[in-house]
């Protein structure tokens, strides 16, 4: 029988996290891309941060109290509001993961400044339970949450949607042709290469919700394709040759028919600096039967805005 309760077994989470503004950051970059690329704003929009990843700790506490250790993943550096003395009880089960511990083996691939590395090896993380549920730090939740949300009966409840791949759109063969070589990254062609590698003819969606992720996954099927493991691995940047891992694992599941496929997203999407304010404020503010929030972008915010979605953002999490 399915417990639409609670689930029995630990659960973590994980989140990737990198403050671009960080000057020791910005030289570890200089010697694999242009200086000027440090300037255009959307080449740094994908590791500068407003510290939104406090929100995201914070509504995994709040929300989501089942969670056993929260483990942030990232290069020699640490969020501003850890080093409070005062914080230490609060957040007692948050840890620092290095990129070095998760690369150990292939410390030759370091440093990445590329997410699906990361991604790949984030079950390389020193005592991560076989459940986790790994978050962007700009990913929040903003209602009450059961671990059953993300897994039932041990196995992954996974959001999306079936498409078809891009060739076998005519819209998208037109839209590829003429734009997806000027694009710095393409994170549904990503999918795609996750969904091919397992074998699939279409391709399950996922949207910009938490990922329920079973270590085990990763384990085995790595283990016996090291070579596809290394070549996604390998990447400083983006490349297009590279598949999301999740999309990988999430296929996997499906394919061995370990997971429960979920059409209802529970999401607010928002790439906060396309947005006017008026339209911030009526998204944020008719939440109804949504569990989880993507505010992409904040970095780019206009001050006015950014204002009001931090000051949304303390007020939910108190």
């Amino acid at each position: 029988m399915i417990n639409n309760e609670i689930n029995d077994y630990p659960i973590d989470a994980v989140i990737s996290w990198v403050d671009g503004n960080d000057k020791d950051h910005q030289e570890k970059m200089l010697p694999y891309v242009e200086k000027k690329l440090l300037n255009v704003k959307e080449f740094r929009t994908r590791f500068d941060q407003v510290d939104e990843i406090k929100f995201t700790v914070d509504s995994i506490l709040k929300f989501a109290p089942f969670i056993r250790n929260i483990y942030i993943v990232t290069d020699n550096q640490t969020p501003s509001f850890l080093k409070l003395k005062e914080n230490q009880s609060k957040y007692s089960n948050i840890s620092i993961v290095d990129h070095k511990i998760i690369f150990s083996g292939v410390k030759e691939y370091l440093p990445t400044f590329n997410c699906r590395p990361i991604e790949t090896r984030l079950y390389k993380i020193p005592n991560l339970s076989e459940h986790f549920i790994y978050f962007n730090d700009d990913m929040f939740l903003i209602k009450p949450t059961k671990s059953t949300d993300f897994f039932t009966d041990g196995f992954p409840v996974l959001r999306g949607e079936w498409k078809k791949f891009d060739e076998n759109r005519l819209a998208k063969k037109i839209a590829n042709k003429f734009f997806n070589n000027k694009k710095l990254d393409n994170h549904r062609l990503a999918q795609q290469k996750g969904a091919k590698i397992a074998g699939f003819k279409k391709y399950y969606k996922f949207h910009h919700v938490p990922y329920p992720l079973r270590k085990s996954t990763f384990e085995k099927f790595f283990e016996s394709n090291k070579d596809i493991e290394v070549e996604n691995i390998r990447y400083r940047f983006r490349s297009l040759k590279q598949f999301t891992p999740q999309s990988l694992i999430n296929h996997l599941e499906i394919k061995n028919k370990t997971c429960v496929l979920n059409n209802k997203l529970q999401l607010i999407y928002i790439k906060s600096s396309r947005f006017f304010l008026w339209q911030l404020k009526y998204k944020l503010n008719r939440t109804n039967s949504k569990l989880f929030l993507c505010l992409q972008s904040l970095d780019q915010c206009e001050q006015k805005k950014l204002d009001y979605i931090l000051n949304w953002l303390t007020f939910l999490v108190k």
